[in-house]
């Protein structure tokens, strides 16, 4: 088979040129020549023997479509099934990411373990070695004796053999590993991976296979390589949490056979991870006796509501410029609490230093989130305990209002599963008797109100 040329071709202006430089040489941008496959002419439809004859092509009403029941294939472990919208997808391509050493292995090990014992499966390894993969497949006692392992970073070696196998679930570890003949480029580049993914994307499509790719992460905990790998996937899962800590943490950024940000909780042990199914009972910190800048939010991730404590401390600042750090919450919209609180509760922290923790390495990104933080950040500056049966939930506005945030009674309803007797709420999510259970209910309207129910 001829081997394709290449070309390099300008990422912020598109000009293409036959050898790399450092500096395009047609809108004078540095380092943006990429390596890229060279499209003959003769590919293209209007120099194949396209005519322009369009009476055989024709547009057709959706609704006249057939429709197709929905066919998931359970991966055995229950979070992942949640975390990918019911269950794997046949032709759906998944890529996971996460730090070094933080599970990503260890949990498609497991997964097509159990899967090989229901349908043919193959697990292709760029990064370690046949003894590897068996020691920790042994380490785990899983069930490999139908489990099909192949290492190889040749994608097209690669994609040969898993036409010969068939397998209905594949798994490549990792995509910065696998390079193509095609470009001459290192194996990890940005050419390679999207040329990589692309191949193993369109087999998967074209033989119905399910397939997960691993991807590495950068420092800044994204995905490394170009952003368009991210787009050619259907999925896109990350691994949260500290490498060092029992929790992992699968969270959803793109799904498009389930809901986006559902999470998977998982606990890390000597036999592999080991699913979570009631997340609020391990990220409520139960003190002997009741502390200042500890509260209870009542949070939702994709699908279900859950319980996290978000804790605060407050601290005289000798620095220029109060640090305001935050772990787990945006550290742009806690400045901007903060002057919601000095303007209209009157309390002034300009001089303080302000540090916002939730707890178990949870990343909360929605606006429920706002109240129980300014609660804790005052519960703290005044040295103050909070009740220890209350939750509170709530998006602050800038005018010092609670504005209501979706599925109120749902989370109102885990709160009160869970034994809590109080709860602050926005006035919209107050549900009509004013009670769900034994919990009471304390609707409020504006920030003081609040802080008034509280103290």
């Amino acid at each position: 088979m001829a081997k394709q040329k290449s070309v390099y071709s300008c990422t912020s202006c598109g000009a293409q040129a036959s050898k790399w430089a450092g500096q395009c040489g047609d809108c004078g941008a540095w380092n943006t020549l990429q390596e890229a496959v060279a499209q003959a002419v003769s590919d293209h439809p209007r120099f194949s023997g396209y005519s322009g004859d369009v009476t055989t092509i024709r547009a057709e009403p959706l609704i006249n479509l057939e429709e197709e029941p929905e066919t998931r294939v359970s991966t055995g472990v229950g979070e992942l099934d949640r975390v990918l919208g019911g269950g794997l997808v046949p032709g759906s391509v998944t890529l996971i990411g996460g730090d070094p050493g933080i599970g990503k292995s260890t949990l498609l090990t497991q997964t097509l373990a159990a899967l090989s014992q229901r349908l043919p499966t193959l697990y292709v390894s760029g990064e370690e070695s046949r003894r590897q993969v068996g020691l920790r497949a042994r380490r785990l006692n899983l069930p490999v004796d139908k489990l099909k392992l192949l290492t190889e970073t040749g994608v097209e070696r690669m994609i040969k053999v898993a036409q010969q196998e068939m397998p209905r679930v594949m798994a490549v570890d990792s995509i910065q590993t696998v390079y193509t003949g095609i470009l001459q480029s290192a194996p990890g580049s940005v050419a390679q991976v999207r040329e990589s993914a692309a191949q193993l994307v369109r087999f998967a499509k074209q033989t119905n296979t399910a397939m997960f790719l691993i991807g590495h992460v950068t420092k800044d905990g994204t995905l490394a390589g170009p952003r368009v790998l991210e787009h050619m996937v259907d999925t896109v899962l990350y691994f949260e949490g500290d490498p060092g800590s029992r929790y992992r943490i699968i969270r959803a950024i793109k799904n498009r056979f389930g809901a986006v940000n559902e999470l998977g909780v998982f606990a890390m042990t000597d036999k592999g991870l080991r699913e979570v199914t009631n997340p609020s009972a391990i990220f409520l910190s139960r003190h002997e006796k009741p502390v200042p800048g500890s509260i209870i939010m009542v949070t939702r991730e994709g699908s279900r509501p859950m319980l996290v404590e978000v804790q605060a401390l407050v601290d005289e600042s000798h620095l220029n410029n109060p640090r305001r750090v935050t772990l787990g919450h945006e550290q742009n919209r806690l400045a901007m609490l903060l002057a919601v609180l000095h303007r209209h509760a009157g309390v002034a922290m300009y001089d303080h230093d302000v540090f916002v923790n939730v707890v178990g390495g949870v990343r909360v990104s929605e606006t429920a989130a706002d109240l129980p933080v300014l609660l804790a950040i005052l519960s703290s500056y005044r040295d103050r305990a909070l009740p220890e049966d209350m939750v509170a939930f709530g998006e602050v506005g800038l005018a010092g209002e609670i504005r209501p945030v979706p599925n109120g009674e749902e989370r109102l309803n885990e709160a009160a599963k869970h034994g809590f007797k109080r709860a602050i709420v926005p006035r919209g999510n107050s549900p009509a008797k004013g009670r769900i259970g034994d919990m009471k209910v304390i609707a409020v309207q504006r920030l003081d109100e609040a802080i008034e129910q509280v103290w």
